[in-house]
């Protein structure tokens, strides 16, 4: 055992970076040239060596902590350079034994990396400010258009969040961030005096329509027992009318005043259709006797003798007229059977006086006489070009005759129609 603790301590004492004297100093190996780390006198040489050691490990663990903190980005690139320049002070004058050269190039090599993270890190912050640039101007032109339009409502509620991302934005250059402020806080004030405003008109045009409404619920009330039912319910519709020109008022005012005016029209219109009902009742039974004479005139249909028909519905129309009045969902569907019938008796008595018209047939027998005479005109016409063999002239004879003799079959129709006595 004791010869393998004396190999040991000699591999200690021979190490590549540094010897300990005779005297127990213990120097480090550097570029420049050997430095002294520390003594140790009285003591072990290997002990000496190896405590020296174990400080060079600690730093090199410290240097190994440092790469990785940087290089994974822990560590932002000011806070990086202040960590580098604190560990290389140590480990220039470090008391400790071991490739201390090695581990500051190791430090220095960091610096690129840190480098590069702060040529990110301003790009980054370019970008940033671009993009706040860009919201500030976008918040602006909002800020902008709100006051430029009426939204009263969620047009306040919208410029307090355009301010509150305003706020979470960072500050641009001050000449730019002053500006974009400027018509941001112009909007607010702009869209804020023009809002005192209209709310300020709209409470005087509430006033004035409370005053308004509620001379019209004391003229409605006024009118509440009338029982001219026609006269009054003609008043509460233009009342009503009043009412809606007048416009909102505050809401718990016009709740009140509405409640009001409503229940003096149900009051009225109420007692109206209650008498209205009871005219119902004797007007039913009026309802079934011109129901019954609606039934003996519509027997008149068809008409095949205009003057009888023309009789029998004077009689039928002077017992109508004597009945009285009808319900008034009846009113109109009756009166429409009742001139239905009228009208097809009317009808009948044109087309006979139509056909007794002596006038009217001497026309029509003229207008045969004539189409016939064209017709001959035409037949003639076509002989003579058949025997001169002119196939147009035919052809064009032909086509004429075709089209007047369609005219007289029509015009013989009309004479026939013509019956004497009919």
């Amino acid at each position: 055992m004791r010869v393998g603790k004396e190999h040991a301590v000699a591999e200690q004492v021979q190490n590549p970076w540094g010897r300990v004297a005779e005297d127990g100093t213990v120097y480090v190996k550097t570029s420049s040239g050997e430095r002294a780390v520390g003594q140790w006198p009285d003591g072990d040489p290997a002990e000496a060596m190896a405590f020296f050691v174990r400080r060079y490990e600690g730093l090199a663990l410290e240097v190994d902590l440092l790469e990785k903190r940087v290089q994974g980005g822990n560590l932002g690139p000011d806070e990086a350079a202040a960590a580098m320049r604190k560990v290389h002070g140590v480990l220039r004058d470090a008391q400790a034994v071991g490739d201390l050269a090695g581990l500051i190039a190791r430090v220095d090599a960091l610096e690129s990396v840190v480098a590069s993270r702060r040529e990110e890190k301003k790009a980054a912050r370019a970008r940033k400010m671009e993009e706040a640039l860009a919201l500030k101007q976008q918040i602006a032109d909002e800020a902008e258009g709100i006051a430029a339009g009426q939204d009263w409502r969620s047009g306040a509620n919208r410029l307090r969040e355009l301010l509150d991302q305003w706020k979470s934005l960072p500050r641009l250059d001050k000449t730019s961030d002053d500006a974009l402020w400027r018509r941001f806080s112009t909007a607010r004030t702009t869209y804020t005096r023009h809002r005192k405003q209209h709310f300020a008109t709209l409470h005087e045009k509430r006033d004035a329509a409370k005053v308004v409404k509620q001379k019209l619920v004391e003229q409605a009330e006024a009118m509440a027992d009338s029982k001219d039912w026609g006269r009054t319910a003609g008043e509460f519709r233009e009342l009503m009318r009043q009412w809606k020109a007048a416009g909102p008022t505050h809401r718990d005012v016009d709740d009140k005043l509405w409640a009001r005016f409503r229940g003096v029209q149900d009051t009225f219109f109420s007692a109206r259709d209650a008498a209205n009902a009871e005219l119902d009742k004797e007007y039913l039974a009026n309802q079934q006797v011109k129901e019954r004479l609606l039934e003996e005139a519509e027997r008149l249909l068809p008409v095949t003798d205009p003057v009888a028909a023309r009789a029998a519905f004077r009689d039928i129309d002077a017992r109508w007229d004597a009945v009285g009045k009808v319900t008034r969902n009846a009113v109109k569907p009756m009166e429409g059977r009742l001139r239905k019938v009228e009208q097809a008796i009317r009808a009948a008595e044109d087309d006979r006086w139509r056909r007794s018209n002596p006038e009217a047939r001497a026309r029509a027998t003229d207008t045969v006489a004539q189409l016939e005479s064209v017709i001959a005109d035409l037949e003639k016409k076509r002989e003579d070009a058949v025997a001169k063999g002119n196939e147009r002239k035919v052809k064009e004879a032909e086509q004429a005759i075709e089209a007047r003799r369609s005219w007289l079959e029509q015009a013989r129709k009309a004479v026939d129609e013509f019956t004497p006595g009919s």
